[in-house]
């Protein structure tokens, strides 16, 4: 027996046939019975088969000191001894059940399914019919620019001037090094072979057409998708986890006026601006090649590219890249939208976005490229 008069006393009671009982009274505390709790395990694993804590009589219990009773519990247990805790009540139950009451917790982490060949086909041919409520999706955005039109007040005009900013001025920069630096690659490409047969005026022409016709538009195109097209998906799918979306709608304002439809606008009408000065600058790093490498002079060059160049020349371009700009937006847009999941599903829309526009851009540019040349243009 363990007598404290200030706090707590403890007592073991042998009922017979094996089975005891430690009788806990006063105030279980840590700092008091930790001192005597070397005894206490002593009277618990005296002999006998079944041992019951009997908390009937507590009046306080503090966490620090369950846990030690729940500790020589599991000491019983693996000396092979029954045990059980009996008698709380109150706040002394509740503590316990804070401690331990709850079942043990199931992994989170779960070992991964095996999906066989057929099985993942499926998934993803499933997947694919799923892409189908993207036409929902366009007929939304069309009727938000119908009635832009036709009430313009509607529209978030304000942020139109902004995107074109961040997608056009803002990537400048990448965008003219990129473009010189494929013109000069170009250039150079070209020059191995025409200095064979004395030809190397006609590195203008080459260069000058590849850079309008397809070079331009193309690269123009996948770098504003990694930038804007990626930042639009990531900026509109982390308003849908955050329910700002939806907190739109509760105002009274479309989402597709307010938020998709200036994106489009934006990017349709900056894609060709910034198409023509990647032209320029293309031709220009052609034009360092003939001026280093070829024996050129600028004045040469630029006579011959003018010959080769027509207006249809730079104008299918930018029309090219117009079309660029609408895929890339309305597919960051319809991404951004379809996020769930928090940052995960972020993450998963924003490569999802980037990935999808540079197929579209490839896809779109080869039917130009095959409707221009059936037309003979």
């Amino acid at each position: 027996m363990i007598d404290d008069a200030s706090d707590y006393h403890v007592e073991r009671v042998d009922l017979g046939d094996g089975r005891a009982a430690l009788r806990f009274a006063g105030e279980l505390r840590f700092r008091q019975c930790f001192a005597s709790w070397a005894e206490v395990r002593r009277l618990a694993q005296a002999p006998g088969r079944h041992v019951a804590l009997d908390l009937s009589a507590i009046d306080h219990l503090d966490g620090a000191a369950t846990a030690l009773l729940l500790e020589l519990r599991s000491e019983l247990d693996r000396a092979g001894v029954t045990s059980e805790i009996v008698g709380a009540e109150g706040s002394v139950r509740a503590m316990l059940e804070l401690y331990g009451a709850h079942p043990p917790r199931p992994s989170l982490q779960q070992p991964p399914a095996h999906i066989g060949a057929f099985d993942q086909i499926g998934r993803e041919t499933l997947a694919l019919f799923g892409e189908s409520k993207g036409l929902d999706y366009i007929g939304d955005v069309v009727v938000a620019g119908m009635q832009a039109l036709r009430r313009p007040r509607l529209m978030n005009w304000a942020d139109v001037p902004k995107l074109m900013e961040r997608a056009g001025a803002d990537g400048l920069p990448i965008i003219l090094m990129i473009n010189f630096l494929v013109g000069l690659v170009t250039a150079f490409q070209a020059a191995l072979q025409l200095k064979q047969f004395g030809a190397n005026i006609f590195v203008a022409d080459l260069v000058g057409l590849s850079i309008t016709r397809e070079l331009a538009p193309l690269m123009t195109a996948i770098i504003v998708a990694g930038r804007s097209g990626a930042a639009f998906s990531a900026e509109l799918g982390t308003m849908r986890v955050s329910e700002e979306i939806d907190a739109l709608r509760t105002l009274s304002l479309d989402p597709y006026q307010f938020l998709v439809f200036p994106r489009v606008v934006a990017l349709v009408l900056v894609l060709p601006l910034l198409t023509i000065l990647a032209d320029l600058v293309g031709i220009a790093g052609g034009l360092l090649v003939a001026m280093l490498g070829l024996d050129l002079t600028a004045n040469a060059y630029l006579i011959e590219t003018q010959k080769a160049l027509s207006l249809w020349d730079v104008s299918s371009g930018c029309l090219k890249t117009a079309a660029f700009g609408l895929n890339i937006s309305l597919i960051a847009c319809q991404r951004g939208l379809s996020t769930h999941g928090g940052a995960e599903g972020v993450g998963r829309a924003t490569t999802s976005a980037v990935v999808t526009s540079l197929f579209a851009i490839v896809v779109v540019d080869a039917i130009f490229t095959v409707v221009f040349n059936a037309l003979g243009m």
